[in-house]
């Protein structure tokens, strides 16, 4: 029976210039346990560590920045940042993740996003309001609408204010990731790369920072009147998932280039109010 089930020779010679090794597994001991929560994020704009003043920790990543945010608005300090792991080390392949030390006889974690705000209502109490923090039903609504403003022509100007890129890096980055992302937020939607009068089919997007400048402005402008001389936006009485939403774009914002930075500076209150609630989020969290 082995003879009949055996690989023919030449095969058999073929594959042993391919021996299979099988290794033990190796055991991973942490020398260095987490000892507080920490948060993986996007490096900040430069990885310098200052003792003395945290201007250098807050993400240049606005995803990560609005979950610095929401940690820190939600009253918790002493979270712990590092940078040094790349978004393929992530779950999903993204940052940030939250990792939680061991407590008791909870082992630690490694948190997705959207585990982050679970976490956090185990820590400070809270996550029963149905409201989410605004006065009343109409405002929680209103919320959604500037969300919504927020993550698409706000992000899709964000996004193309970032430094240009080669040509041709350029040109597969807006026609397969980013302006096919971009297309999705944008209303009305941008015309494709590709027209009638090119051999190719019609195929990404072609999105640029002139085509959204008009509504960018609007937009800035709008969530200027919103805010006016509040606390927080909606009037809220403390801060919500949209003050930290807010804050991660504008900060960005601040540090992009000129032609949607002007749109920001412009606006004394936005300039002041993040001013105030960057002081709040910097002292939250320290170097790991």
């Amino acid at each position: 029976m082995a003879s009949v089930l055996s690989l023919p020779e030449p095969l058999q010679r073929f594959l042993s210039k391919f021996p299979l090794h099988t290794y033990s597994p190796i055991q991973v001991i942490s020398r260095c346990p987490s000892q507080k929560p920490t948060l993986w994020i996007a490096p900040p704009r430069t990885t310098a560590v200052d003792q003395a003043f945290n201007s250098d920790i807050l993400s240049t990543d606005v995803e990560c920045l609005k979950w610095q945010a929401y940690i820190a608005l939600r009253g918790l300090t002493n979270i712990a940042v590092r940078w040094d792991i790349s978004p393929e080390g992530g779950i999903d392949g993204r940052l940030p993740c939250l990792h939680t030390p061991v407590f008791g006889d909870v082992s630690s974690e490694l948190l997705a996003p959207r585990s982050i705000p679970g976490w956090v209502n185990g820590q400070v109490g809270g996550g029963d309001d149905p409201l989410n923090g605004y006065s009343d039903e109409l405002l929680k609504d209103e919320s959604h609408a500037w969300v919504s403003l927020l993550e698409g022509v706000v992000h899709a100007a964000l996004t193309l204010s970032e430094p240009p890129r080669p040509a041709l890096s350029q040109l597969f980055l807006t026609a397969i990731a980013g302006g096919r992302a971009l297309a999705t937020t944008l209303s009305p939607p941008p015309a494709p790369l590709t027209g009638l009068s090119s051999v190719l089919p019609p195929y990404g997007a072609n999105i640029t920072l002139s085509s959204v400048q008009g509504q960018y402005a609007e937009a800035i402008t709008s969530l200027s009147e919103r805010l006016g001389t509040d606390h927080w936006f909606l009037g809220s009485e403390n801060p919500t998932a949209l003050d930290a939403l807010a804050f991660a774009y504008l900060h960005c914002l601040l540090y992009s280039m000129d032609s949607t930075r002007i749109e920001v500076t412009r606006r004394v209150n936005l300039v002041a109010w993040e001013r105030r609630v960057r002081t709040q989020v910097e002292a939250a969290f320290t170097v790991a």
